[in-house]
């Protein structure tokens, strides 16, 4: 274990945790947006960079499409900025369209210096308090962000909050991986235990109906590549959410990578009801990333376990309410070999 400081953001400190175990495997943590900056894996000899991340910290600061952050405090979409709790109405930040909410806002979790708690050989924890009314949302939130690596190449993440007033929350890992290092992640494949996926409208938000995946480009339950031609030729892209087969608070398999270039392979095991995959497709960072990769289109995809995008406003999905008596926790591991 290591610790550096990456640089400074009003004055303060932004640190750098680099953790690693027996395996070989090393994964570099900030305290700004709990970002994974990077994570490398053992693989047939040597070293392989399976995470996008950027060099500097006012790189992330002026550039990152929440590049490795965690997002927060509800991640994904919220039509309009708005919802209800027990009949009392809350407006969020519109930083979506100039409509919508995404990721908590443009001042969400993942552009936050948190607070570096404890850390050891292969594990790093960071606390985060969030205000009653910070970007909208009610109630003190309290959460923690514990990264750890298992005895294998695994990187597991453990979220956790608490809250003194009801208020809603979905936290999700957003980090961009590839396998491979290749120019882009059109040709990894990929499966998803999914059969249903969530209706969206022209503007990429949830409507509340949902609809089989069979005879549509979102069909993942068997492993194929991501390159999906649409009716013109051209790729078909994703950002989409997959409703998981099963449900409970264990882990349990959410989808499967596979690199057939060096045959590397990724499984995600979540307690999450859902994933949302995106492949990148709007990503275009005006810097190069770590070992000077360029970071466009498709360069890499995201897979990221959460609860239902839009559900404070459709009655019918699981609640996204975290009420004073309760601890919000998920648990994602990424597994890789």
């Amino acid at each position: 274990m290591t610790m550096i400081e990456f640089g400074q953001i009003d004055g303060k400190p932004v640190f750098e945790v680099t953790i690693r175990n027996n395996s070989g495997a090393e994964a570099k943590i900030l305290s700004w947006g709990a970002v994974l900056r990077d994570f490398r894996v053992p693989w047939n000899g040597r070293e392989q960079r399976v995470v996008l991340g950027l060099n500097k910290l006012e790189e992330y600061v002026a550039h990152s499409p929440h590049l490795g952050a965690i997002a927060g405090r509800f991640a994904n979409r919220i039509r309009d900025g708005r919802f209800s709790i027990d009949g009392e109405q809350y407006q969020l930040e519109r930083n979506f369209l100039g409509k919508h909410s995404l990721h908590g806002g443009a001042s969400g979790f993942g552009q936050r210096l948190w607070n570096l708690a404890d850390f050891d050989e292969n594990s790093v924890t960071l606390v985060l308090f969030s205000k009653d009314g910070d970007g909208g949302f009610p109630g003190n939130l309290t959460v923690t962000c514990r990264y750890s690596l298992t005895d294998k190449a695994t990187i597991r993440t453990e979220l956790m909050a608490t809250t003194d007033a009801p208020t809603i929350i979905n936290l999700a890992l957003h980090s961009y991986f590839n396998l491979d290092g290749s120019a882009d992640i059109l040709d990894h494949e990929l499966m998803l235990p999914a059969d249903f996926i969530s209706c969206l409208d022209h503007e990429l938000i949830p409507t509340g109906e949902i609809r089989q995946v069979s005879e549509t480009a979102c069909d993942f339950r068997l492993l194929r590549p991501i390159r999906a031609p649409g009716k013109d030729g051209r790729h078909f892209p994703y950002d989409q959410n997959f409703f998981l087969r099963t449900a409970g608070r264990d882990l349990r398999h959410a989808a499967t990578v596979l690199s057939r270039k060096n045959g590397l392979s990724m499984q995600v095991f979540t307690t999450e009801p859902c994933i949302q995959f995106y492949d990148a497709v709007n990503l275009n960072v005006p810097v190069l990333g770590i070992a000077d990769q360029p970071l466009k289109p498709h360069s890499g995809l995201c897979l990221e376990p959460q609860s239902v995008p839009n559900s404070p406003n459709i009655a019918h999905f699981p609640s996204a309410i975290l009420r004073p008596e309760q601890i919000y926790h998920q648990i994602t591991e990424y597994r890789f070999g």
